[in-house]
């Protein structure tokens, strides 16, 4: 096996392009259990996800979760799955033809790509088309509001294993996260807005983010203070009062203690409480996926009613929104400053094609 991978065609003469590389979580290719076993084995394999000695958590991954998991996921997937496949695939993709017709609208000409941390598009495809796009700059973007080791870390060590195979390796940013971004923000609150005027207001919202280990905190992740802040800004933008909403974690794994309170015996102590109706909405999600169909929108409802409550609503993600998109285009534009004042111009053109001419008369062939 080659060291390197193969470089694309280089054309002497051509302008050099900008790309953008959306990343996200990821998703199996199909809701069973045979494409589960390998998207669960990759995803519970990375050590920014799982910090147990490898020692330790190989025998139970493949010889335990591997073994009784991908059955039980399957079955998850299965409710959420649409006619044009996993909701969380359908979205980046909408999301990244959607970005670059936004950028395009302000006079930036960009590729935009996406890939997945897990599972397809790979993060290594979606470099690939970019470079064979002649992109020598690439911008990446993980879909995380907020900063954790396990997601946004986790997605960018993805892009640097992708690196070390390349000969001839583009210039890269990385933007880290942008949990209290205004025009973020604003989207998430115009639509809880918008979802209170078709539906009537709550008695309480939830706004629940996924769950990490305490230990992570304690180590200097920054993962609970951003979820925090975030919650707190919009809750400013709806002009709640503390009484009015809550912040909770979700999604926790194991035995080991994770950042609380914790979502679902959250739900129980207000449907006990005769909390009447509550509406959850999840900040740190860009798309919607099986984590905010299925366990929030779903198995959350199934707590909250069985505890005593009366109505449950999930706030869809921000998908998407006009709103949004127009604010990732700002949040790409910012970190893209100083690459976009390098158009070609006449004068770059006309040397470009000078440069052409020499590569010709050096024996190049194209």
């Amino acid at each position: 096996m080659a060291k390197f991978l193969p470089e694309p065609p280089h054309q002497h003469g051509s302008p050099a392009r900008i790309g953008i590389l959306l990343l996200n979580l990821g998703t199996p290719d199909a809701p069973t259990a045979k494409a589960l076993r390998p998207y669960l084995k990759q995803f519970l394999s990375d050590p920014r996800v799982v910090e147990i000695p490898r020692v330790v958590w190989w025998p139970i991954l493949n010889g335990i979760i591997l073994n009784t998991r991908p059955a039980k996921s399957a079955e998850k997937y299965a409710q959420i799955w649409t006619n044009e496949g996993s909701p969380l695939l359908v979205h980046t993709q909408r999301q990244a033809k959607m970005l670059q017709g936004y950028l395009g609208t302000r006079g930036v000409s960009v590729e935009v790509e996406f890939g997945m941390r897990y599972g397809n598009p790979s993060v290594g495809s979606a470099l690939e088309k970019l470079r064979a796009r002649n992109c020598d700059r690439i911008l990446v973007i993980p879909l995380y509001p907020q900063y954790a080791a396990s997601s946004t870390a986790s997605a960018l060590d993805a892009v640097w294993q992708e690196l070390q195979r390349m000969r001839n390796m583009p210039e890269i940013r990385s933007v880290r996260h942008y949990h209290d971004d205004p025009g973020y923000i604003a989207s998430l609150a115009a639509s809880v807005r918008e979802y209170w005027m078709r539906h009537g207001r709550p008695d309480k919202l939830i706004m629940s983010f996924h769950g990490i280990p305490r230990r992570s905190l304690t180590l200097g992740d920054p993962y609970h203070c951003e979820c925090q802040k975030t919650g707190r800004l919009l809750a400013e933008a709806l002009h709640l009062e503390k009484s009015q909403y809550q912040i909770c974690f979700q999604s926790r794994f194991g035995r080991a203690e994770w950042l609380k309170p914790y979502f679902a015996p959250t739900l129980e102590e207000l449907g006990k409480a005769r909390v009447k109706r509550v509406d959850v909405i999840c900040p740190g999600f860009a798309g919607d996926c099986l984590e905010t169909l299925e366990e929030i929108g779903m198995e959350g409802k199934a707590t909250f009613l069985a505890a005593g409550g009366s109505e449950y609503n999930y706030i869809p993600a921000l998908n998407e929104r006009n709103d949004w998109l127009h604010a990732l285009s700002d949040i790409a534009a910012r970190h893209l400053q100083g690459w976009l004042d390098e158009a070609p111009s006449a004068e770059k053109k006309a040397e470009l094609e000078l440069s052409y001419q020499r590569a010709l008369a050096m024996g190049a062939k194209q």
